[in-house]
Parts: structure tokens; sequence; C-alpha cells
């Protein structure tokens, strides 16, 4: 998705993050199923091709369950993607992860990132809890710090 959604804004502050951190914390209290967001100043190969990149160096292919969820956004190419892990590709909607980009990019588009953020976030997070509610044995399995890379 290639959108004009970032400005020269900075893209989260502080205050943000803490935000979206709290919507992640929340919304995984629900799911056995993991979200990250990670967001990287610039990019010089194709957006999905990072995203499926930083997905593999924050090792969210090693969640027990394969349900790992990264929204990613990169500031310089003003685009961000939505990556799902094997099992819950295998079960939500077709559509759905185009349809949860779309309710986001609504926010970026009017320069409210962090609302957009926890809208991916709380909308991935409700697919996860159907598909994969928490059980009593259930752990954290990764951070729910939002991550920065490629000169943040």
């Amino acid at each position: 998705m290639n959108l004009n959604i970032f400005g020269s804004h900075v893209l989260l502050s502080l205050a943000d993050q803490n935000l979206v951190e709290n919507a992640i914390e929340t919304s995984e209290l629900l799911t056995s199923g993991e979200i990250r967001v990670h967001v990287d100043k610039n990019c010089d190969i194709p957006i999905l091709d990072r995203a499926a990149e930083v997905f593999d160096l924050l090792e969210m292919n090693k969640t027990e369950l394969r349900n790992g969820v990264l929204i990613y956004l990169n500031k310089r190419e003003k685009q961000f993607a939505i990556i799902g892990d094997l099992g819950i590709n295998q079960v939500v909607p077709e559509g759905f992860w185009a349809e949860t980009a779309e309710n986001m990019a609504i926010y970026f588009k009017n320069g409210a990132f962090a609302k957009g953020i926890i809208e991916g976030v709380e909308s991935a997070g409700k697919k996860l809890q159907h598909f994969f509610p928490r059980n009593a044995n259930d752990t954290n399995e990764l951070s729910n710090k939002v991550s920065f890379g490629k000169n943040k």
C-alpha cells in the first residue's frame, strides 16, 4: 500500500508509543496471538520485502501457534504493511488485512498516526481472539514495545 500518509511529522511521540503499547498489551490479554509494531525511517527495498525481513528479525515466525501479526511502517516511503504469520493467515477471511489497512489509512491521512496504528492493533487482536483465544497456559512470547530500525 503506497499512501502519502506520514508527511514530515514525528510519526509517534513517546506518549503515542505508550498508547500503542497499551493497545497491544490489552489486545493480547484476550488471545494467544502476538502483535508487534515496527517503524523504519527509511528503506531501500520494496515495502513487503522489508516488512517480511523485520518479521523474521523480530522472531515473529517463532511463536508456538504461528499467530503473530506485524504492523510495519516506513516513514520515508510513506507506506505501511500488515503481515500475519502462517497460522493466522490460514484462518482470516480473504481481504481482512486489506480492509484493516484501509481503516488505518483513514487515520493516517488525517495525521492521527497513533489512532491508526491502534485501530490496526485492535482489529488484529479481535481476529486473533476469535481464532486463537487466550488459554490458561498462555505466555507473552514477544515484546509489546514499538520497535524502530533503519535510522529511527
